[in-house]
């Protein structure tokens, strides 16, 4: 393995956990838009308590990608982030408004008030996938054309396509299902019951979505495509998946719900990391490899040390912020 193949890998792995983590919190944020029903209160209050003791540790995981996406590949972080300005300013502006609007809803004294901020943190939790998955979407069609000197030559809409806005759909319409999932394990009684239907209407949703994103990938990101069907692990990746949906479903019929969000986390972990394998060598396709755009090999090689170092207080450090915060309440004796 190549460091630059060993360096990408960090980026697709730090990708998966922030789709995991990151992801649900902005699905949890899509429930709280969609709170609806004489629960409706108690949805959110449920969506607060679950996401408010972690969310800004999350996103540690997507910085990671932009530091590494910029020390290890410098000239495709620079097509990057010209060639897509617009949707990842959009993403930018989500991530802000949104944690800046969970945190005023939470010290707004009066109902209209927290009432608007709440709004502001809803919209932005669903402009904030829709924007990263048009962005997935827009790396692995090929529209976005680089010039050998590393200068990007596209379109200025060329990010924008029936392709990226299904693959925009599909991180929606996934980070939802997990949320949901996640949240029927810190549910009880009928706010559980209200989200594993919210879960099972958001996994149908997933599969629609990818199935879209797939068909239209056959014209509009043909590479992509082709990594997905003729590859060798192209069918045992797709049938592991198939058996980590269907397995969630059947857990939520039966009202498994820790194994429904261990199976749910796992499809979700194969979407993603299918998407990368398939995309592999390239960083944006066709004209961007991660050998053509990495690094010195010795920057490389001091960017791994430091993740590794950094490993070994950011992992326990995030072990320990969930172990105080997301273990099981027990009740208290009078």
């Amino acid at each position: 393995m190549t460091l630059a193949t060993a360096t990408g890998l960090a980026m697709l792995a730090s990708l998966v956990i922030y789709a995991l983590l990151g992801g649900a919190d902005f699905g949890g944020g899509i429930w709280d838009l969609l709170a609806s029903g004489p629960r409706k209160a108690g949805q959110r209050v449920l969506v607060e308590r679950a996401i408010g003791p972690i969310w800004e540790a999350n996103h540690v995981w997507l910085i990671l990608v932009v530091v590494v996406l910029f020390t290890g590949f410098p000239t495709a972080f620079a097509a990057v982030s010209t060639t897509l300005f617009v949707p990842l300013t959009l993403l930018l502006f989500g991530i802000v408004l949104r944690g800046s609007a969970f945190a005023f809803r939470a010290y707004a004294g009066r109902d209209a008030t927290q009432a608007r901020w709440g709004l502001v943190f809803s919209a932005s939790s669903v402009v904030a996938p829709l924007t990263l998955g048009t962005v997935v979407g827009a790396l692995a069609s090929g529209r976005l054309r680089v010039a050998a000197d590393g200068v990007p030559i596209s379109p200025p809409l060329a990010w924008l396509t029936p392709f990226t806005i299904s693959t925009g759909l599909l991180a929606a319409a996934l980070f939802a299902f997990l949320a949901a999932v996640y949240l029927t394990v810190e549910a009880e009684g009928e706010l559980q019951e209200d989200f594993r239907r919210r879960a099972v209407g958001a996994g149908v949703a997933t599969f629609l979505a990818a199935a879209a994103a797939a068909a239209l990938s056959a014209r509009e990101a043909p590479l992509v495509f082709e990594g997905l069907t003729v590859r060798p692990w192209s069918i045992p990746l797709h049938l592991v998946t198939s058996a980590a949906a269907s397995g969630a479903f059947a857990a939520l019929l039966v009202r498994r719900y820790r194994l429904a969000r261990f199976l749910a986390a796992a499809q979700a972990s194969l979407i993603v990391a299918g998407w990368g394998a398939a995309q592999y060598p390239y960083l944006v396709v066709p004209d961007v490899t991660l050998a053509s755009a990495a690094a010195p090999e010795r920057t490389l090689v001091l960017l791994l040390g430091a993740l590794a170092a950094g490993a070994t207080v950011l992992l326990p450090s995030l072990w320990l912020l969930f172990r105080i915060f997301k273990r099981p309440q027990r009740p208290t004796s009078a």
